[in-house]
């Protein structure tokens, strides 16, 4: 199993992660930018319960982590479309 130590390193690097991206979705000058943060938020933040369920062990959080990252996935893809203006 993975120690104490280990799941408290890898919550405080999201945790980095994370405030370097909002910065970057505040002060991006473009939408696209304000979305890869959005998305980066969004994938850290299950990164987060994935760490969560391995620290208590909760089984059904492996669950909503698989329906919430094909909802992330199709949200990221929607956002490129969005970005390329439509085009494929």
């Amino acid at each position: 199993m993975i120690s104490e130590w280990t799941l408290e390193v890898a919550l405080f690097l999201l945790a980095i992660g994370m405030i370097i991206a909002s910065v970057r979705g505040f002060l991006g000058p473009r939408t696209m930018d304000r979305a890869v943060a959005a998305d980066l938020i969004f994938f850290a933040t299950i990164g987060f319960v994935a760490l969560i369920g391995l620290r208590t062990g909760i089984d059904a959080l492996f669950d909503i982590i698989l329906i919430a990252t094909l909802l992330g996935f199709m949200a990221a893809l929607s956002m490129a479309r969005l970005g390329s203006g439509g085009r494929r």
